[in-house]
């Protein structure tokens, strides 16, 4: 009786390859965004964060890497689709990585027999050995286009360079790197530098950030690592996102509505910051992200009226005037794209204009639901001028009595080398007041 042959075992790494394959497929040819296609594979807990390092890294160069891969082809030869991003995920181990090459290459030929590609295997063996042969001037080619170097689209290069050539290269720089994972201390719990005392305690290393509630960590590590995570004490938000709180300026007494609130980071900081707020008013058009608003809520011992809601329908408001307002606008994320790399792949520069004349309609709405003498403030996690500066402009020429109570803060994405103190995200904001009777 013949013998059923004992089935190969594969190389450890090589389901999580394969699955990050899975996932850069349904970014790159699908157009999914990271984070929902990550959530659609549902990687065992043991291979998400293995699977998730390796979709980030391979986005995050995504520009320069496909190039590349594309070069090893021989004429007439083409990639099954999930066969060219797993050559794209072990480049990114090449290039990127601390990956000894040939762990990187057996890895992917059992990645390939994991994608139920068995056929595949050799020929993704010989395409990464011939990427090693070639691999500088392959490279050297590749990166005669500015794209390709910088890893960026062309057209976003063009629009932070309109930013000026320094703040370019630096923004550039940021969006490169692997994001820094940065704490906002609760001071109606504990002090800064107590927190760090806690921190290091439970040996883990933070210096100071930018904002005066910022704490960032030299290693990014699981929140229930955290001391005080559990009880509010301190939570997980970049240090230019803390900034929202303190120009908003709530204070007691106050009504306030965080007009675009999921998923909640901004809303409990300003009832960190102003716990004697009469109403916080938390609203979102998803039910599933204000689920996230109510756990982080719930995490900080908080509270605030949540409600599901698309912002520009006036049926969910009651009529009483908000004395100030965060309107978090949606946008094109430039400024974020650290955090989500496939921001690279999946916008467009024809996108901006529709995110634009949305971002207005949204400060229109949002001017009418504001009390006299109350603070509008205008915030987005873009880098762009079309999103920002121009949007608020627009507004402001066309409702003259309306105006800035200051300067507009911009925050380029900073990277790792000019220390914890200048780390921050892209971000920009407006503070905007009114005078007069309620707009109708």
């Amino acid at each position: 009786m013949p013998v059923n042959p004992r089935p190969r075992r594969l190389a450890p790494g090589a389901d999580a390859m394969a699955l990050a394959a899975r996932a850069l497929h349904r970014v790159s040819v699908e157009g999914a965004n990271a984070d929902a296609a990550l959530e659609a594979l549902a990687p065992p807990p043991a291979l998400r964060g293995a699977v998730r390092a390796l979709l980030w890294g391979s986005l995050r160069f995504f520009l320069r890497l496909a190039p590349a891969a594309d070069a090893l082809l021989q004429p007439g030869q083409q990639y099954e689709p999930r066969v060219r991003c797993l050559i794209l995920i072990a480049l990114h181990q090449f290039e990127y990585s601390r990956s000894a090459a040939p762990s990187v290459v057996n890895i992917a030929v059992d990645a390939a027999r994991a994608l139920g590609l068995p056929g595949a295997a050799g020929f993704v063996n010989a395409l990464l050995r011939r990427f090693l042969a070639q691999r500088e001037a392959l490279l050297t080619r590749v990166d005669r286009s500015d794209a390709a170097r910088l890893a960026h689209p062309r057209w976003l290069l063009r629009a932070l360079h309109a930013l000026g050539e320094d703040a370019a290269q630096l923004a550039i720089e940021a969006s490169n790197e692997a994001p820094a994972m940065t704490l906002r201390v609760n001071l109606t719990r504990t002090g800064v530098e107590s927190m760090r005392e806690r921190l290091a305690a439970a040996g883990l290393t933070a210096a100071p950030g930018l904002a005066p509630t910022a704490l960032v960590l030299d290693e990014a590590v699981d929140v229930a690592q955290l001391p005080g995570f559990a009880e509010g004490d301190v939570s997980v938000q970049d240090a230019g996102a803390q900034f929202a709180a303190t120009l908003l300026d709530a204070q007691p007494g106050h009504r306030v509505l965080d007009a675009c609130a999921a998923p909640g980071g901004k809303t409990g900081h300003v009832l960190e910051r102003t716990p004697g707020v009469a109403e916080l008013v938390a609203l979102d058009i998803s039910a599933a992200r204000l689920t996230r608003v109510a756990q982080n809520l719930q995490r900080l011992g908080a509270t605030a009226t949540l409600i599901e809601a698309d912002l520009l329908d006036p049926h969910w408001w009651n009529g009483r005037p908000f004395d100030r307002i965060l309107l978090d606008a949606p946008c094109s994320a430039t400024g974020v794209i650290r955090r989500h790399p496939d921001i690279k792949l999946l916008r467009r520069a024809a996108d901006i204009p529709g995110l634009a004349a949305v971002q207005r309609r949204m400060l229109e709405h949002c001017a009418s639901l504001l009390a006299p003498g109350g603070l509008l403030l205008y915030a987005t996690c873009s880098v762009l001028a079309a999103e920002n500066t121009e949007v608020v402009d627009a507004f402001l020429a066309a409702n003259p009595s309306w105006r800035r109570t200051r300067a507009d803060l911009w925050l380029l994405a900073t990277p790792r080398r000019l220390g914890a103190g200048a780390l921050t995200d892209g971000f920009y904001y407006a503070c905007l007041e009114r005078g007069g009777t309620t707009a109708a």
